[in-house]
């Protein structure tokens, strides 16, 4: 059942333990609900060479100390030097938004199952505001994912929703490096393209999609890219961006 706890805190998480406390988050959810194949899962643990590099900011629950939600945010000049954003490896990126930065990339976010609410939602998106105007930042880009478990049948079904509204190749254009498989069916016509949470957070915000998307045997996911400018931060959500806008 899905608690609203009342008492929530936006945080930044510093130190090997507060960063191994988001990794055994990440591990949790990730196993859970996409059946991942995870570096680290013999300590419990969600992990890679990029995490050392990446700013880390959560949600804690007061009452009981846990943490709750976490993502992970590398800045243009982090990726610089380690020679690419964590997303390069899925997709070929080209476009201006590379060079008209700056730009933050957001990956591996996620929430505790029993706090996946607006409430928890809008206190990472506030701390992840005040990152933004403390660096700058022009572009928030990063993935959105969607189970893959039917075979691509959801996955694809999003797209064929989304593509006509949602898809702008004009700042960036992001080339999946390995497609999505093919499908021994056509789509049925009846078929409701329900959007995973997350994604539908980042279309709300006023983020477009800038390709088609990318095959992650490890999650088992189709990942969407997605890019955010901040002049295009949809007015209903920018409180949860204060003055990002």
């Amino acid at each position: 059942m899905l608690r609203s706890p009342s008492r929530l805190q936006a945080v930044r998480l510093s130190g090997d333990d507060q960063l191994r406390e988001a990794q055994a988050l990440r591990y949790r959810v990730f196993s859970q609900a996409f059946e991942a194949h995870l570096p680290g899962a013999d300590e419990g643990l969600d992990r890679d060479d990029y995490d050392p590099h990446c700013l880390h900011i959560g949600v804690r629950d007061l009452d009981s100390g846990a943490l709750v939600a976490t993502t992970r945010l590398l800045d243009h000049q982090a990726a610089r030097g380690l020679g690419r954003f964590y997303s390069e490896g899925e997709f070929r990126l080209r476009g201006p938004a590379l060079s008209q930065g700056p730009l933050l990339e957001i990956g591996r976010t996620c929430v505790d199952a029993a706090y996946r609410n607006g409430a928890t939602i809008g206190v990472l998106w506030s701390e992840l505001a005040e990152i933004l105007n403390e660096g700058g930042y022009r572009y928030l880009m990063g993935c959105a994912s969607i189970p893959m478990r039917d075979g691509g049948i959801q996955a694809r079904a999003v797209m064929q929703r989304l593509r006509d509204s949602y898809l702008c190749h004009e700042h960036l254009r992001a080339e999946p490096l390995n497609p999505l498989p093919a499908l021994d069916m056509a789509l049925p016509d009846n078929l409701v393209a329900e959007l995973p949470p997350l994604l539908k957070a980042y279309l709300r915000l006023g983020a477009k999609i800038c390709g088609e998307p990318c095959w992650d045997p490890d999650f088992q996911v189709a990942d969407l890219f997605i890019l955010l400018r901040r002049e295009d931060l949809c007015p209903r959500y920018a409180r949860h961006f204060k003055a990002a806008v």
